[in-house]
């Protein structure tokens, strides 16, 4: 996938699995392809980037990889020089930790250079947790939000959620966010506490493992229901 002739090279941007799984059950061919033909990448970890790779392409030559790392501790002027490969000819791939690069994860800051330097950003086909919960969840999947992490402070958090749920119902929008894996348990109940009884909750965890679990109630009716969230990737949605 190299681009010769003084042109620039591509940026691909390159989903990875949800969880440990066997990668090519759920992603397409497309996937193996790129990998198999690009040796830049930007990664949030090496080493769990590695072991992808090597999983895709068991043949692929690991030294031969060039591996730039982008996470909460790179320093805003090192990402430029991501894309310097790029600038002479040479396809470079982002590769999330899980799921698609861009969404939710730290690969936007790279792409966002790309377009500013008139790189072509070229996104390929994987999975996306947000868009597989909102698929399974039976909420407006044509007027959505996604909100991230909610506050952690429990007040800010517990007005965060009335406004979420205010706005859903003023605007007919779904409500999308994320909570840290170990507090989501904590997230549940708090939904539960502070929604009005008639909101539908959508708890969407462990999407595409063996341990999926999506179930779509409203608040009053998940006071019923028993589910164990903890260090389980989890998206919740509301829809007032």
């Amino acid at each position: 996938m190299s681009v010769q002739n003084g042109k620039t090279g591509n940026v691909y941007l390159i989903p990875s699995t949800l969880g440990d799984m066997a990668p090519l059950e759920v992603l397409p061919i497309s996937i193996k392809q790129a990998i198999e033909k690009i040796d830049h990448y930007v990664v949030e970890n090496e080493k769990t980037a590695r072991h992808f790779i090597k999983k895709i392409s068991p043949r692929k030559s690991q030294p031969s990889l060039k591996l730039s790392v982008l996470n909460k501790f790179t320093e805003p002027q090192e990402i430029p020089s991501f894309l310097d490969p790029c600038l002479q000819g040479i396809d470079l791939g982002i590769l999330s930790e899980a799921g698609c690069p861009g969404i939710a994860d730290p690969g936007a800051a790279v792409v966002k250079i790309a377009h500013e330097k008139n790189i072509q950003v070229i996104p390929l086909v994987g999975p996306s947790s947000i868009l597989l919960a909102l698929m399974a969840s039976g909420m407006n999947g044509q007027n959505f939000a996604f909100n991230g992490y909610l506050p952690i402070d429990g007040a800010e958090r517990k007005k965060y959620i009335k406004n979420l749920e205010r706005k859903s119902k003023e605007e007919n929008q779904s409500q999308v966010f994320i909570e840290t894996p170990y507090r989501n348990n904590k997230m549940l109940e708090e939904l539960i506490k502070s929604l009005m009884p008639s909101t539908r909750i959508c708890v969407a965890a462990d999407i595409t493992l063996p341990t999926e679990y999506i179930k779509t109630k409203t608040a009053q009716n998940w006071k019923n229901e028993k589910v164990d969230l903890h260090k389980r990737p989890a998206i919740f949605i509301l829809q007032a």
